[in-house]
């Protein structure tokens, strides 16, 4: 099984080490920086990729539990700088990520 889909604003990862799938979604612009975390299901991840347009994939994606939001722009935050709901699923998620480059 392919272990990471990417679009334009967003990422899935599979580990296969804990059989759990993750998604971020990053926004950068002059304005700053947003990143969204999420714990997501293997059926969202076999869907991700079949939409036409991204919109759709992250729709998708935020239907399933968040886990790290990061917001920080120019006008300020939207809302906290950092907040982390799920520290294990952020860890987890952090050392597939790792992986996945290592592959590279």
């Amino acid at each position: 099984m392919k272990t990471k889909k990417q679009g334009n604003n967003w990422t899935a990862y599979y580990d296969p080490d804990t059989k759990r799938y993750f998604a971020e979604i990053i926004y950068t612009s002059r304005e700053g920086r947003e990143q969204y975390n999420y714990e997501i299901t293997q059926d969202i991840y076999a869907r991700l990729g079949t939409f036409g347009d991204d919109i759709d994939n992250e729709r998708l994606i935020k239907e399933a539990k968040m886990t790290y939001s990061f917001e920080n722009t120019m006008y300020g935050t939207l809302g906290p700088e950092r907040v982390v709901w799920d520290e294990e699923a952020c860890e987890t998620m952090d050392r597939c990520v790792k992986k996945n480059e290592k592959k590279r």
